[in-house]
């Protein structure tokens, strides 16, 4: 495992300290930076106008509706994540951030109806305010999870780890470009190239730049680490903080578990499932500009594997941390992918 940032530094960018204040200044109910990003269109990103448009049923009840279903034909975690800080974020007013959210997943999503999500306002204080949601298909809960919201105060209190040195977004391939690299060589089995194919899904509302080569092939087994660059397809604008916060989120749980499986290469996934998901907002950001995504997966063992992630601003601020432990039960592999 590589020893890249393993200890805590105050941030260096362009070889001169950050002041203390740059990495306290912005929470996340603050304006993001605005990085001029002449590529993206100025046309609303899905993530806004369907997923994290949430229908209000009632006081504290809210309908959220699918957009991207993964070829395993169960509800994608993150969606259900994103839009359950939503509606928790909907039942909070002042000037507060989102801080944290912990969830757990307890039954698969159905993608044939939609999720009720049923808030809670467990405590409103002077600081700190935290709802309770529950995310229910058939009368039953899917996922359960716990927001909390902070009022920005400032501390003498400011490190962080060092962003990795990694290549710019816009000298890399997309994962597009990589997927058609890859299938360009004639020695590719038909099997392998028709695997490929799933690979790539254009309802996928995310734009990915990854910095190590994906494992398109299972033929080598290499470190539980990965890096990305990615943001939102569309525009979202600096506009509130809860509502990127809510898209990071969404991020946060794509090719995310997978990690943990890098190292084994004589073995696939007979079945996965994420168990619990937890993630940290530390600096205010934009999601849809670009962003590194650093994942890496400390442990695995008794079907389980836990992965991390960090999502770095293209400043080298960390922007926010996540977690996540899933169930991993594996088999071995008589496939080339």
């Amino acid at each position: 495992m590589a020893e890249m940032g393993r200890q805590s530094v105050v941030l260096k960018y362009n070889n001169e300290d950050v002041e203390n204040e740059t990495l306290r200044s912005q929470y996340c109910n603050d304006t993001a930076p605005s990085v001029p990003n002449s590529s993206t269109p100025d046309v609303r990103s899905v993530l806004v106008t369907s997923v994290l448009n949430l229908e209000k049923l009632d006081t504290d009840l809210y309908r959220g509706k699918h957009y991207w279903i993964p070829s395993t034909q169960r509800l994608f975690g993150g969606e259900i994540i994103s839009q359950a800080l939503g509606a928790a974020s909907e039942t909070v007013t002042g000037q507060l951030s989102v801080h944290s959210l912990h969830c757990y997943f307890v039954r698969p999503g159905d993608p044939s109806v939609p999720v009720l999500y049923q808030v809670e306002r467990t405590r409103d204080g002077r600081s700190f305010s935290v709802r309770s949601v529950k995310a229910i298909q058939h009368d039953k809960p899917i996922l359960m999870c716990q927001a909390s919201f902070h009022a920005h105060q400032p501390s003498p209190l400011a490190h962080q780890y060092t962003m990795p040195t990694v290549p710019p977004p816009e000298d890399l391939l997309t994962m597009e470009e990589l997927v058609q690299q890859y299938a360009s060589d004639h020695n590719l089995a038909e099997r392998d190239r028709r695997a490929l194919n799933k690979v790539l899904d254009p309802e996928v509302p995310l734009e990915i730049k990854p910095v190590n080569m994906p494992a398109f092939s299972r033929r080598i087994a290499i470190e539980p680490r990965k890096l990305l660059w990615v943001r939102a397809k569309g525009h979202i604008g600096e506009g509130d903080m809860r509502q990127h916060c809510c898209v990071a989120a969404y991020v946060s749980d794509y090719s995310f578990l997978g990690t943990a499986v890098l190292p084994y290469a004589d073995f696939k996934p007979q079945f996965s499932a994420s168990l619990d998901h937890a993630m940290w907002f530390h600096n205010s950001f934009r999601t849809d500009e670009w962003m590194l995504y650093e994942i890496d997966s400390s442990w695995a063992g008794h079907s389980r594997g836990l992965v991390h992630g960090r999502l770095w601003r293209q400043d080298g601020v960390l922007a926010a941390s996540s977690a996540q432990e899933g169930l991993l039960r594996m088999v071995p592999s008589e496939s080339k992918l």
